[in-house]
């Protein structure tokens, strides 16, 4: 069982590790400043933090003694010459840059240093010394379809979701708001829109299952059975049996479809946690209830509401903010509002942690 969790904040890097009576909040790492994006990497231990500073941009650290002490690395840079086109916010071609490590994971066991960070506005970078240089796909990049993506929830599109394959490290799947779905079986040298079966409702009905118009908001993959991958999507939830390639949307989800985070069983395909808002146009708890949603079938859906608040209750989980352990019991979720909870049984009961944090942004459990 995993024994720490890391939280990403709007006021700096938290720990949590689970007591006999509860959850102990350990020091904070980079008081004050917003982490946006965490990664524990299991291979070696190393910590990774992103820090997304207004005035400085994006920085990039690592710890390799469990946060007590961090290096600054270089962050991913646009290469001169990679533009953006014209969008619904910037009506004008522009120059790329960097405004946010949106994602960010390791590679397979069998490559030693390989991390992957996706971005806004959209491009994907790769470092095989573990985060010491990077470089820019060009391969993804260049592709004539990329003119197509958009913003979603964000002004630039952007990389959110990356999954390697444990069986083969070069099979690579990310996830664009909004771009939809792309996979490369030969470690990114090419690329594949897949994604067949997802829907945009916000579409006109002929559009609605553009490959590239799609908006998942989150996508995961089971460890133990990465054929299985599971999409919160804007608009519905979605199971793959094919990794990725084809999708079918799961209908008659209780209280509602929508919503931003999903987590996956590291060894249970057909179990999968979700934790839904009213909908697109109000995005708080459907009727003040807060529960996470979860399957065990991977077709029916539970609403889990013990020990979360049944009425007046605002928060939304942002699509980074939820993470399972290694054993699949133990989950952690944090909210805008700075809400902590966990559950140690599968979320079948969930417990207060904190009700006084700053906004989470990301919730990830390391060694």
């Amino acid at each position: 069982m995993s024994s720490r969790c890391y939280l990403g904040t709007r006021k700096g890097l938290m720990s949590l590790t689970p007591a006999a009576t509860g959850w102990e909040l350990g020091p904070v790492s980079f008081l004050g400043e917003p982490i946006t994006m965490l990664l524990p990497d299991r291979r070696d231990g190393s910590l990774y933090a992103v820090l997304t500073l207004g005035h400085f941009g994006t920085k990039l650290q690592r710890s390799t003694d469990g946060g007590a002490t961090w290096t600054e690395l270089t962050a991913p840079v646009y290469p001169e010459g990679a533009r953006l086109p014209p969008g619904h916010v910037q009506t004008t071609e522009r120059p790329a840059s960097l405004m946010e490590i949106w994602s960010l994971e390791a590679g397979g066991p069998d490559q030693p240093g390989r991390l992957w960070a996706g971005t806004i506005p959209g491009g994907l970078f790769r470092s095989d010394d573990g985060g010491q240089s990077w470089t820019f796909m060009r391969s993804l990049w260049d592709r004539a379809e990329r003119q197509k993506w958009m913003g979603g929830g964000k002004d630039e599109p952007g990389i959110h979701s990356i999954t390697v394959d444990p069986r083969d490290s070069r099979r690579v799947t990310i996830g664009i708001s909004c771009g939809g779905v792309w996979q490369t079986q030969d470690d990114g040298e090419t690329w594949e829109n897949v994604g067949y079966g997802l829907r945009a409702e916000y579409l006109p009905p002929e559009l609605a299952n553009d490959l590239i118009a799609q908006d998942p908001h989150r996508l995961v993959a089971c460890p133990a059975a990465p054929d299985r991958m599971w999409i919160q999507h804007h608009n519905g939830i979605f199971r793959s049996d094919n990794a990725g390639r084809d999708w079918v949307e799961i209908e008659n989800v209780l209280p509602s479809p929508f919503g931003f985070a999903v987590a996956v069983h590291p060894q249970r395909p057909d179990t999968a946690w979700f934790v839904p808002a009213s909908d697109d146009s109000c995005r708080v708890p459907t009727d003040g209830r807060f529960v996470v949603t979860k399957t065990t079938d991977g077709k029916t859906f539970a609403a889990l509401d013990g020990g979360l608040p049944a009425s007046q209750c605002y928060d939304i989980v942002y699509r980074h903010a939820l993470d399972v352990d290694s054993s699949g019991e133990m989950l952690v979720l944090g909210t805008t509002t700075g809400n902590v909870w966990a559950s140690r049984n599968g979320g079948d009961a969930w417990t207060e942690v904190s009700h006084r944090l700053p906004p989470v942004y990301c919730v990830r459990f390391g060694t």
